[in-house]
């Protein structure tokens, strides 16, 4: 593979980094570049861009408040709310958040980056896993093909141009449901390509997915101890996976990974004090995630003394934390492979699903996240978490009865893989 790409993020959260950083053999220099904090970035385009990630983060953290948080979130999220996808009708008209960001963008906002990818490169494909920096190459007329990755199960109308029809942005969709409402949004057919969520391709393999069906095998193991679910399905099983081995490669293990707001962070302490007799008797392990949050990091550390189980720290409480984000998506890639159970709130984390990883469904925040949960219910990928107080007797039931080994296989056999394949193939022709 030769040809390269622009690859435009934004760090707004993990989402739109995670799903750079699986098509980063497309990168031009090698890097992805985040249009709210690239080299030289002008004064004005940064503050812009700080207002808007800023406010995300404090009204996402306040929102666990009692009544005021819920309602100043709220007020938020209405402004950038999916619209009910029935009954079927014509949705091309701009919404509120459509509308500042475009009144943004015709004062000079990204104006600058696309200026200067522009005198760079201006043949190289524009690939953008935010819509902003998209539009901003379409209005600024950046000459080379201009692709948008999308990373939700269900979008709002912000993510479709101003004048749809007449845009020449190319959408790469995660979910049918995705390209129908782009359809609906008024987006061209022939500029959405249904392409499935970018999965790191390191936990997949090759086309076969050897890497992943491999895992797999070790992952049933633990979450079918009782084999409810085998001696069910145990001929589907054969066909996709081959024999199972004699036992697993590794231990029950849990990880649940907090959001790059922060918000949640008290659910996983919440695991270690219920889980902590099974943690001292070896039978689960289990992976906090902090990501880059050194905040976050130390809080768990805390917790893990003062629950006296710090002898424990990466002998069966594994902490993921790195600086550069780059390293930890590695690192987090990396742990996924030995994980059996992934708890977490519905972001683009819903997909890791289909790399046969059940789905424990925290609490969600925002609209769009309510319509990651629904896609992960309705596909059979995930289950929504029960009362954390109760944790040990309704995680250790759904596991006895074959719950989540049914997820894992169902989100195996129906998911889409192969998104980092296609999207290159598309690109690279």
């Amino acid at each position: 593979m030769n040809k390269k790409a622009w690859l435009i993020s934004v760090n707004m959260g993990y989402g739109h980094q995670r799903t750079a950083f699986a098509l980063r053999d497309l990168a031009f220099g090698g890097k992805n570049i985040n249009a709210n904090d690239y080299e030289n970035i002008l004064k004005a385009d940064r503050n812009t861009w700080e207002a808007t990630r800023k406010g995300y983060e404090a009204v996402s953290s306040f929102k666990r408040f009692p009544l005021i948080g819920n309602f100043v979130f709220s007020i938020m999220d209405y402004f950038q709310r999916i619209l009910s996808f029935y009954p079927k009708r014509n949705l091309s008209s701009p919404n509120f958040q459509l509308k500042q960001n475009f009144n943004l963008i015709k004062k000079g906002w990204g104006r600058d980056l696309i200026e200067k990818l522009k005198s760079q490169s201006p043949k190289l494909s524009f690939i953008s896993t935010f819509f902003t920096p998209a539009f901003a190459a379409e209005y600024f007329n950046y000459p080379g093909e201009i692709f948008c990755v999308v990373c939700d199960a269900d979008i709002s109308r912000a993510w479709a141009p101003l004048e749809p029809s007449k845009s020449r942005i190319k959408y790469f969709a995660p979910t049918e449901r995705v390209v129908e409402r782009l359809k609906l949004y008024g987006v061209k057919p022939a500029n959405i390509f249904f392409t499935g969520y970018p999965l790191p391709e390191e936990n997949i393999g090759g086309q076969d997915m050897e890497i992943l069906k491999e895992d797999l095998k070790f992952r049933l193991l633990n979450l079918d101890p009782q084999k409810k679910y085998f001696f069910k399905y145990k001929g589907l099983i054969k066909e996709k996976l081959g024999d199972l081995p004699e036992k697993s490669d590794h231990p029950l293990t849990l990880m649940f990974a907090v959001g790059g707001a922060g918000a949640q962070k008290e659910i996983p302490i919440k695991i270690l004090k219920k889980l902590s007799g099974r943690i001292k008797n070896r039978e689960i392990k289990i992976i906090l995630v902090a990501g880059i949050k050194e905040k976050i990091r130390n809080g768990f550390i805390k917790n893990v003394h003062n629950l006296k189980l710090e002898k424990f720290l990466n002998k069966g409480i594994d902490i993921i934390f790195e600086k550069k984000i780059e390293d930890y998506f590695e690192k987090f890639n990396q742990a996924l492979r030995k994980t059996d159970i992934l708890w977490t709130k519905p972001s683009e984390l819903s997909f890791y699903s289909a790399l046969g990883l059940p789905i424990i469904i925290a609490p969600t925040i925002g609209s769009q996240e309510d319509f990651n949960k629904r896609w992960l219910l309705k596909s059979g990928f995930g289950i929504s978490q029960g009362n954390p107080d109760y944790l040990e007797d309704w995680l250790f039931d759904w596991i006895s009865r074959g719950y989540l080994a049914e997820a894992a296989m169902q989100a195996f056999v129906k998911g889409e893989q192969l998104g980092v394949s296609k999207i290159k193939k598309i690109i690279c022709g």
